[in-house]
């Protein structure tokens, strides 16, 4: 399983150009950042090395070379992944990075927490493969969400159990500021309401927060992460009106990661 894990890292060869873009947990632009991300085969690809150029900033370039991929990082056959801490613990910081991968664009979020578990905000990192075109989607909207959204799943374990794919349906409406989401799967079925306020959901039942940011691109997590409460991480991906992308990051009570989830969904309706 870890030399198809390697394989799947080998799609995202190449020199990524773009940016990194910090947001405030209430959605607002901290900082961009313009950069320049290498990724190489080194030794007949038995080997990867990873650059970091931060274009603007006078520092030099972040080097990391190596030759195996831990459990911290998980991938799907297309090139998307997740990556992140195995353990939730209180009074330690905490975060996940997930990654879009499609032909020359790439998408990637980083979702972080302090150590009071409190959520610290975003950084949006949109990339195109250098020299090609670089055309970028607009800040998604609660309109483009609106819908009933029929999905195929598929769920990684740590433990490499055998997962096959499943179906969803999600139907979202608008009712005034609010946003209804109803969810179904084989597995479980989950309602939920938010309240829209510019370009954040706030939803009654949890204290989750979802963000909608450039490129298609929305965040939802925890404000605050609850001790001995299980929890999740989502990074979505509008790529086009009717074809969403979704990331979904699961972690139990106990604050173990319990596994990753990608859902591509089509609007019907």
């Amino acid at each position: 399983m870890s030399s198809s894990q390697w394989l799947r890292l080998l799609k995202n060869v190449g020199i990524w150009q773009g940016s990194f873009t910090q947001f405030s947990p209430q959605g607002e632009l901290r900082k961009n950042t313009p950069t320049e991300i290498t990724l190489e085969g080194l030794n007949d690809n038995q080997a990867m090395r990873l650059t970091v150029n931060r274009v603007e900033e006078d520092t030099p370039p972040h080097v990391n070379e190596f030759t195996y991929l831990n459990r911290s990082i998980f991938l799907f056959e297309e090139g998307h992944f997740s990556k992140g801490s195995l353990q939730f613990s209180p009074f330690a910081t905490f975060g996940a990075e997930f990654g879009f991968f499609l032909d020359n664009r790439r998408l990637r979020m980083v979702q972080l927490f302090d150590k009071n578990s409190d959520f610290e905000g975003v950084t949006l990192i949109r990339e195109f493969r250098k020299d090609t075109p670089r055309f970028e989607k607009p800040p998604l909207t609660v309109e483009q969400l609106r819908g009933e959204w029929q999905g195929r799943a598929l769920t990684l374990y740590p433990d490499w159990r055998p997962s096959p794919f499943y179906d969803t349906k999600l139907l979202i409406t608008q009712e005034g500021n609010r946003l209804i989401q109803t969810l179904q799967t084989p597995f479980f079925n989950l309602s939920s309401q938010g309240v829209i306020n510019g370009n954040t959901i706030t939803f009654d039942d949890t204290n989750n927060r979802l963000l909608l940011l450039p490129d298609g691109a929305s965040s939802c997590n925890p404000m605050k992460i609850t001790h001995r409460q299980p929890f999740f991480l989502e990074s979505a991906w509008l790529v086009e009106p009717d074809l969403r992308l979704r990331l979904i990051r699961n972690y139990e009570a106990t604050g173990a990661w319990e596994s990753v989830t990608l859902v591509t969904e089509k609007r019907i309706g």
